[in-house]
């Protein structure tokens, strides 16, 4: 008790730089993976690891259009992965968070708030605490399941670096009944084509983050549900802050731009992961035994969320499954057959090239209206009359 009131005091007292208590969260998660277990990497697996990654690399030469991504291969354990990707994180949920601090200022009434002065700042840094410790245990129990940096679709790492987690690789490959080996070798494929994806599109890190934000700027504030979780706070007991929970505060507003900003990223993100399918599932081949049962799990995986995931959507009011990969697999097969690899991965070239949702319903249409659209730019005379003027760049338009 005595620590938790000196803790709680500290953190009123700390002057805040935004609307969640980042370094409470970081405690919270580390402290969490401390009592669940955080193995350290070991030598062996650390060599492993960056030996599965250069297979897998070589394994995705002929599958894709594009080199090697991979500048730097690393083993993490599960505080590493919170550590490294935790900028991603304050870029994606601070946002929200401060729509929720907000909402905790405006509990107070207007004729108090005079009366609080200065101590009002201390609603917005309590709110921060209170977020900051949620995210934390949410962030904790994430760690404890991703297999690599890129494993729930997010640029979450630090660009160019390929990084595996194998303690997480180790019980997911138990729980599958797999060899280790093979399982780390097929995450490896996914986080090295990843790698691939992201390292030679410059657009796509900042066109999904940006897809991710907008929609969680029109998530809205359940006022309700923030009054109700503050009313269980007992003034006498500090320890009742401790078992607050604060999902379900946010919920989507049912709005046609939010649903169309829902309809963006969920696109985004399983063309992403569907285009990684692919060519894992192609680079795999014959080469690993059970590739198709491996491929299946993923999948399965990926569209159903693991338990942290879930957790973290039901704090922060964001989902990140992509719910139609297998829609979106079978699109990137359609192209490839159709246009061949280096045509499948120029439809990369830029977002208007993108297939869109209503795609995914007729991929072959898709594949082959696009062949019969290169053939007609090819061979279209641009001198002749009538022809379009080009434009200098950035002069586009209404084009995007």
């Amino acid at each position: 008790m005595q620590q938790f009131m000196s803790q709680l005091q500290h953190l009123l007292s700390a002057p805040g730089s935004g609307p969640v208590n980042w370094d409470l969260a970081r405690q919270v998660a580390a402290s969490q993976l401390a009592a669940a277990g955080d193995p350290a990497v070991s030598p062996f697996e650390r060599n492993a690891v960056e030996e599965a990654l250069r297979i897998a690399d070589l394994w995705l030469e002929p599958a894709t259009s594009w080199p090697s991504g991979i500048r730097a291969s690393v083993a993490w354990n599960r505080n590493e992965w919170i550590y490294k990707t935790l900028d991603v994180w304050r870029k994606l949920c601070d946002p929200v968070a401060s729509r929720m601090v907000g909402a905790m200022g405006d509990l107070v009434p207007p004729e108090a708030r005079a009366q609080l002065g200065p101590m009002q700042s201390m609603v917005a840094t309590l709110g921060g605490a209170l977020f900051g410790g949620q995210l934390g245990q949410a962030l904790g129990s994430l760690a404890a399941e991703v297999l690599s940096a890129g494993d729930i679709g997010l640029p979450l790492g630090p660009a160019g670096t390929a990084a595996l987690i194998p303690a997480n690789i180790r019980a997911y490959g138990e729980g599958l009944e797999l060899p280790e080996d093979e399982v780390r070798l097929y995450v490896a494929l996914r986080e090295a084509a990843h790698q691939r994806l992201f390292q030679h599109v410059p657009w796509l890190r900042g066109h999904v983050l940006t897809a991710v934000e907008n929609y969680a700027a029109g998530i809205r504030v359940n006022r309700e549900a923030i009054e109700e979780a503050m009313g269980r706070v007992d003034p006498t007991d500090p320890e009742s802050m401790q078992a607050i929970a604060l999902e379900g505060i946010f919920t989507p507003e049912d709005t046609p731009a939010q649903k169309a900003s829902l309809a963006r990223l969920e696109t985004v993100l399983a063309l992403v992961e569907g285009w990684v399918c692919h060519v894992v599932d192609s680079a795999a081949g014959e080469r690993l035994p059970n590739v198709v049962r491996l491929g299946e799990a993923f999948r399965r995986r990926r569209a159903a969320g693991g338990p942290a995931e879930q957790t973290f959507a039901a704090l922060v009011g964001l989902e990140l499954r992509p719910r139609r990969l297998r829609e979106a697999t079978v699109l990137w097969a359609a192209l490839t057959e159709h246009r061949g690899i280096a045509g499948r991965d120029a439809v990369w070239g830029h977002p208007d090239l993108l297939p869109s949702d209503d795609d995914f319903a007729n991929p072959e249409a898709f594949a082959t209206t696009s062949t019969d659209l290169d053939e007609e730019l090819a061979n279209f005379d641009f001198t002749a009359p009538g022809a379009p003027e080009e434009q200098p760049p950035g002069e586009d338009g209404d084009k995007s």
